[in-house]
């Protein structure tokens, strides 16, 4: 990538795929579970395109990006349920949350796992930040032949499960021109 997140932040919002695919992201999510008064973790949020979805609908979101410039673009907005964090789930901000009692409902990831330095491990510690029979919901790329980017289904299933989360489905809920998106959801039981 030429630019960095920092430097695509002030045009993002305006980009017209980028729209449409937050867009798609959230119809999904309502396809397969209710977030009326949910609290959300919204993992890599970027400028917060569908944390402003969603928003309306939720008790609180969380949304964390490592990029300081999507961050402000965020917190512009203004939202009134929204915190924010700039960095990375990592062992200690697992740690921090758990000591607070934070947990979430729903932890969302719209087109981010796919940039984590190692997906498994990020996996696992998502899942520790769900409440019993919360769920994790992802949705990243379709891994092909010709693309060695993004995820397989038995990648996700694999990650899901050894982060002790039960395989609730793994579909294709929409296409982005000649790519497909890879969504995940799943559930940390008792």
């Amino acid at each position: 990538m030429s630019k960095s997140w920092d430097d695509m932040a002030a045009e993002w919002d305006s980009n017209a795929a980028v729209i449409a695919y937050s867009e798609k992201v959230a119809s999904a999510l309502a396809n397969v579970v209710a977030i009326k008064g949910s609290k959300i973790l919204d993992f890599g949020c970027g400028t917060g395109l569908l944390t402003e979805k969603l928003s309306p609908k939720v008790t609180s979101i969380t949304a964390i990006d490592p990029s300081v410039e999507m961050i402000n673009a965020l917190k512009a907005k203004d939202l009134p349920n929204v915190s924010t964090v700039i960095g990375v789930v990592d062992e200690i901000f697992v740690r921090e949350y758990k000591q607070a009692g934070q947990r979430f409902d729903v932890i969302v990831a719209s087109s981010s796992l796919a940039f984590v330095p190692d997906y498994q491990e990020t996996i696992a510690l998502l899942a520790m930040l769900l409440v019993d029979g919360g769920l994790l919901v992802q949705w990243d790329w379709e891994k092909s032949e010709s693309s060695g980017a993004g995820f397989t289904v038995s990648e996700i299933e694999e990650a899901y499960t050894n982060a002790g989360l039960n395989v609730i489905s793994t579909s294709i809920p929409f296409n982005m021109g000649d790519m497909r998106v890879l969504m995940g959801v799943g559930q940390r039981t008792a």
